[in-house]
């Protein structure tokens, strides 16, 4: 095998067949995959309603504390495709890579995506490589698409929501983004922070049993919880207020906020869920998540309201000095690249 990736392994001849079958092949191929046709034939139960979602992963450096980028990318889609309430079932993964790229990185990339994508429970079906020239791309950038089932009475969204429900996020803010800033500018913390990024369906899956009329799940990633709040309000036509003190951080990265300059609500989170349900199943939605692997730092954090009148559709954030303050979308580009 090559130890770099060449022009040649994107032309379609023999050299692609090398890096498909000794790289991609090797670390996650199942039966649909090894068939080898241009499109996978897929098994979907009959009346089923199909979840899907795609997204592109562009983030640098490409390993890091916590995951790699083909960690970030399985869990990213598999997250999204879960928030419809779906069973995630099948991945497409799409590689760009640049001339140069050391072989051995993109198998430790794909291993770790085959990893994560057992603990998922998915399967990647289908894929694609394109090879750029040295000095037109950065290394590797990744496409994930999903593609879940509905099972039936399951129907969520952000505009379900309603006054007088309560807000939940199934851990800590902000690992994420400050891991990746912390690896890309060389800065050093006295506690270890790391990359929460995870696979959340089997999560997600049972919030929905224990509290069966949940109305939402949201992702915080880029804009983190403040923009997925302020998205919710929008949709719902409601107001939503956050009590802070309720709000899990960590104390390194709530400090490695505080010296950098950034607000933890706005800060990107890869493994971390918001989910809005009514208040008598608030408290069965938080053992749920306080059940799993990936939420034992779950906390009710806020409740849902009627909009005020004339000022719109506001997320108001109780401080810990006891004051009241709006809490706003991310504006511009806080942490760039972080997925």
């Amino acid at each position: 095998m090559d130890e770099k990736v060449m022009l040649g392994h994107g032309s379609g001849g023999s050299m692609m067949k090398r890096i498909i079958d000794e790289v991609f092949f090797e670390a996650y191929a199942g039966d649909e995959l090894l068939a080898g046709n241009d499109a996978a034939v897929l098994s979907i139960p009959e009346g089923s309603r199909l979840s899907f979602s795609t997204d592109s992963f562009v983030v640098t450096p490409h390993f890091f504390p916590g995951g790699d980028i083909g960690r970030l990318a399985v869990c990213g889609t598999v997250n999204d495709v879960a928030t419809s309430g779906a069973k995630p079932l099948y991945l497409s993964c799409g590689f760009i890579l640049e001339e140069g790229y050391p072989i051995a990185d993109l198998k430790r990339i794909c291993a770790s995506m085959a990893e994560v994508a057992k603990e998922a429970g998915v399967r990647i079906v289908t894929g694609d490589t394109k090879v750029v020239n040295r000095g037109h791309g950065d290394g590797v950038f990744i496409n994930t698409s999903g593609v879940g089932v509905l099972t039936p009475g399951v129907n969520l969204g952000g505009q379900y929501c309603q006054p007088g429900d309560k807000v939940l996020v199934s851990g800590t803010l902000g690992d994420h983004g400050i891991t990746i800033m912390s690896q890309r500018e060389a800065l050093s913390f006295f506690a270890d922070i790391e990359s929460d990024a995870a696979p959340l369906n089997h999560l997600i899956a049972n919030v929905l049993e224990a509290a069966p009329d949940v109305r939402c799940f949201r992702d915080p990633t880029r804009g983190g919880l403040a923009s997925t709040l302020n998205e919710l309000a929008s949709q719902a036509n409601v107001d939503i207020t956050v009590d802070e003190e309720r709000v899990p951080v960590k104390d390194a990265v709530r400090g490695a906020c505080e010296m950098l300059g950034y607000d933890v609500f706005q800060v990107a989170n890869e493994g971390k869920m918001v989910c809005v349900v009514p208040a008598d199943q608030a408290d069965a939605a938080l053992a749920a998540m306080r059940a799993s692997t990936y939420g034992q730092d779950a906390a009710i954090i806020g409740e849902v309201s009627a909009s005020t009148e004339g000022r719109g559709n506001k997320v108001y954030l109780r401080t810990a000095f006891g004051s009241t303050r709006v809490l706003d979308m991310l504006v511009g580009e806080q942490l760039p690249r972080i997925c």
